[in-house]
Order: C-alpha cells, then sequence, then structure tokens
C-alpha cells in the first residue's frame, strides 16, 4: 500500500553557498507528523510558502525508493516522501493524494533535479545518481492537509 514516510515543513534554506561549505543546521522540529496545504501556496510554515518564484514548485515530492538506504527528507530538502508511488513519471499529470483528511490534488508541473549539495548531505555520488530520480515540483491545486501513513493515491492525465 503507498504511504507518506516523512514529511518537512522548514522556515530556512539549509543549501547556501558552496557545497564544500556545508549546510546550515536544520532547525528544530521540520520534520513533521502532518502539513497543511494552501491552494497555489505551498505548505505552510515552509520557505517557499506564498512565495511568486515557487509557486509552482511550492509542493516537492520525491520517491523512497530513490533514495539510498538511511537517507531522508533533511537531507533532499524535498516536503513529501512517498513509498510505493512512481513519482518521477507522473510529471505533467495531477496527484492525489488523501491520507484521511481528504483528497489533496498537486499539479506535477516538473522534475526536481538534485545539486551537487546531494553528494555532502547525502553521500558521495548520490548527485549522479539522483538525476532523473530526484522528485517533482509541484502546485497544490486545493486546500488540505497530508499525514504520515497510509495514502491513498490517484493520478490523472
Amino acid at each position: 500500500m503507498p504511504r507518506i514516510v516523512q514529511l518537512l515543513a522548514s522556515p530556512v534554506h539549509r543549501y547556501v553557498g558552496r557545497p564544500a561549505d556545508g549546510p546550515a543546521p536544520a532547525p528544530p522540529g521540520e520534520l513533521v507528523e502532518e502539513v497543511r496545504i494552501r491552494a497555489g501556496l505551498g505548505i505552510v510554515g515552509d520557505r517557499y510558502f506564498g512565495k511568486p518564484a515557487h509557486r509552482e514548485a511550492s509542493v516537492t515530492v520525491i520517491a523512497q525508493e530513490s533514495l539510498p538506504p538511511g537517507a531522508d527528507l533533511v537531507q533532499v530538502r524535498r516536503n513529501v516522501l512517498t513509498a510505493g508511488i512512481a513519482v518521477d513519471e507522473l510529471v505533467g499529470s495531477v496527484l492525489t493524494l488523501d491520507s484521511g483528511e481528504g483528497p489533496v490534488r498537486l499539479r506535477v508541473n516538473r522534475p526536481a533535479h538534485p545539486c551537487a549539495w546531494m553528494d555532502v548531505t547525502v553521500g558521495p555520488g548520490a548527485w549522479k545518481a539522483l538525476r532523473g530520480r530526484g522528485g517533482v515540483r509541484c502546485t497544490p491545486l486545493n486546500d488540505g492537509v497530508l499525514r504520515v501513513g497510509p495514502v491513498d493515491v490517484t493520478v490523472e492525465g
């Protein structure tokens, strides 16, 4: 059964400057059990919420199957970690996730390409290994709540 494995809502950017300098410390509490999503704005409390430059990429989703064992959202800086959903194949679709609070519809706009930071935060070779598997950038189409745990999934388009 498909699942939401982790959720991240971080108020700060951690990857500033050069990867060789290392990331800024992770703020406490950025991994959460649920997130509130607002249509066209993103995840309440996240660093990209309501930012005009990120409206089409305000929610990022990545498949756990794409990550090496032990890697998590704190390292890859995506918002939703799923299991059992091939999210990288959904560009151009509408992904609907329902974790019990009603459906959350996400327009999957484009791939979330990995960057050189992945070799620092996940491990050497991660940047190359995540190419084509770095998740997707989405626009939320309705308000809703996502929770960690089992999720009903539908895909349109």
